[in-house]
């Protein structure tokens, strides 16, 4: 499987969060006692809302497409590296508190060799480059039979990290999204690979925030390629298609 740009051997590796180290890999789950931090046990399960819907860059054993709780999606997120630049900073996801929302994602399971690759990558592409952190939040699955929530790892980028944008209008939002790029692509790609995903996976939940700033860029868009010609004009003269 493909993955992202290749990480720069400048970097140093991240640690591995203290729940996924081997040593405390034990069955507690959260809320069994007071104090104490939930911990996995593999098989691993982990969240993506963005990027990681349509491109994980990992091996996994399957994947589920479901929701967690009390969370919201918005663009606040800064991004110099996968989808923009140190002059032009795109604009990327990351998750607000939010405790009557439920932000839709992708879960993937990852077992044996899978867990530490996934990890030590991802711990690269989100942490190191992105600026993220992660939690454990209980995810839920789409499916109808699913029983119990799974517990599962998201990186969240929280107002800390230097890279950290924070709110702005749908419109402002947009127009940076329309200039930015960065080693993995266009950030207009982005919003609308995120978009298409919610809108073919997930069409009976809503997100406000995503579809207005999809709504915004499109609005926006005709407006940097007018043309002072009419495009008739244009296509009856060969010597000015040819231009």
């Amino acid at each position: 499987m493909k993955r992202d740009p290749q990480r720069p051997e400048c970097r140093p590796e991240p640690p591995l969060p203290p729940f996924l180290l081997p040593s405390s890999t034990s069955s507690s789950a959260p809320g069994e006692a007071e104090g104490a931090e939930p911990q996995l046990t593999p098989p691993v399960w982990i969240f993506g809302y963005g990027s990681l819907v349509w491109r994980p860059g990992f091996e996994f054993t399957s994947r589920k497409v479901g929701f967690i709780r009390g969370y919201s999606r918005r663009f606040w997120q800064g991004d110099t590296f996968h989808r923009g630049s140190e002059r032009m900073p795109g604009r990327v996801v990351t998750l607000l508190e939010d405790g009557g929302a439920c932000t839709w994602g992708v879960a993937y399971e990852v077992r044996g060799e899978q867990i530490a690759a996934s990890l030590q990558y991802l711990n690269m592409r989100e942490a190191v480059l992105g600026g993220y952190d992660t939690k454990l939040v209980k995810f839920h699955p789409q499916e109808k039979d699913a029983e119990e929530p799974i517990l599962a790892l998201v990186y969240i980028a929280t107002p800390q990290n230097p890279s950290y944008l924070g709110p702005a209008s749908e419109e402002d939002i947009a127009a940076q999204i329309i200039v930015s790029s960065g080693c993995a692509g266009h950030n207009i790609e982005y919003l609308l690979r995120l978009a298409d995903f919610m809108r073919y996976f997930c069409p009976q939940a809503e997100d406000k925030h995503l579809f207005s700033i999809e709504e915004a860029l499109i609005s926006i868009l005709p407006c940097l390629y007018c043309t002072e010609e009419p495009l008739e004009e244009t296509a009856s003269d060969p010597q000015k298609s040819k231009s």
